[in-house]
């Protein structure tokens, strides 16, 4: 194994000691990302975790909750700073950043914005043997955009996408990836350290429930509330049964970064993201690292407990 591969394999280990970690989310287009946020910013104060922000990317996204990618960028910033606000935290608003205002064209040219403009300037302070950690949990244009703007930053950051389905699932036709397939085949192709957490088949078993919320979360803290009330709100709404469950696997792409049993994976060779919504397959790629698994209860216990001050 040459040191270009050894030094790859480094990269996907598990973080140890503290770590700089930028978000990269679509806030306002589902309810998990709130939670993934809040999380991050929990796991922030808590000296074991060992996790310092460095910077929020608002991503764009597109679906009957906005006009277009841009227009879901911006709410998806206005979101991030709403969370901030709740969790007193409005310090870090000059760490929010705007992202791509629609999604790339084609595999070569980068989308300009602020997020990928300050995301491939960040990751030049790293190196190789202390990267920053990059978690996205909307369409990956920010990030791709960025390696496209400065290829040097691929050996100089981990890159943890909730995004594409699992490898064995009939097809890959999941909403961060189909959003931007030249996005993610940018980020699956070039060479970057890349830890996945497939949607549907792996993170999909991350559901929680309105009496569940009420239990543990409502009546603690505003920011409780507000999680528990756009949950309700969007789960009854987009359920046909009474009895309703609602997937928050966004918050399992940063539990990769926390300490605690919460998740499988293990390395496998890259696919590539085809334009059919299908992945390619070949032995002789380089290595990524695949989450396979979520154990439930023990990640929303630890989830529920940050959030409500208990932990």
């Amino acid at each position: 194994m040459n040191p270009k591969e050894l030094s790859l394999l480094h990269r996907l280990s598990k973080p140890e000691g503290k770590i700089d970690v930028v978000l990269d989310t679509d806030t306002y287009n589902e309810v998990d990302d709130q939670f993934a946020l809040a999380y991050l910013l929990c796991g922030e104060k808590d000296p074991d975790a060992m996790l310092c922000v460095k910077a929020i990317c608002a991503a764009p996204f597109y679906n009957d909750k906005s006009q277009g990618p841009a227009d879901g960028m911006e709410k998806s910033f206005q979101e991030i700073r709403h969370i901030l606000e709740l969790m007193g935290r409005t310090d870090l608003e000059e760490r929010v950043y705007k992202g791509s205002e629609y999604f790339m064209k084609d595999e070569e040219t980068p989308v300009l914005s602020p997020a990928a403009e300050v995301l491939s300037n960040l990751a030049m302070e790293y190196s190789p043997e202390a990267p920053l950690y990059v978690v996205a949990i909307g369409a990956i244009t920010n990030v791709a955009s960025a390696i496209l703007l400065n290829p040097q930053i691929v050996d100089r950051m981990v890159v943890v996408w909730l995004g594409g389905n699992a490898h064995d699932w009939p097809d890959n036709r999941e909403f961060n990836c189909q959003q931007d397939v030249a996005a993610a085949r940018v980020v699956f192709t070039g060479g970057v350290a890349l830890v996945q957490l497939p949607c549907a088949g792996v993170v999909s078993s991350f559901t929680t429930c309105a009496g569940e919320l009420e239990m543990f979360l409502r009546g603690k803290n505003r920011l409780c509330d507000y999680l528990v009330d756009i949950v309700e709100r969007d789960g009854a709404a987009q359920s046909p049964y009474k009895a309703w469950t609602r997937v928050i696997w966004d918050v399992t792409a940063v539990a990769w970064l926390m300490k605690g049993d919460f998740l499988r994976d293990r390395l496998v060779p890259c696919p590539i993201p085809q334009y059919d919504h299908h992945y390619s397959f070949d032995r002789n790629s380089h290595f990524m690292r695949y989450v396979y698994s979520v154990n439930r209860d023990a990640l929303f216990e630890d989830l529920f407990g940050r959030l409500s001050g208990i932990l």
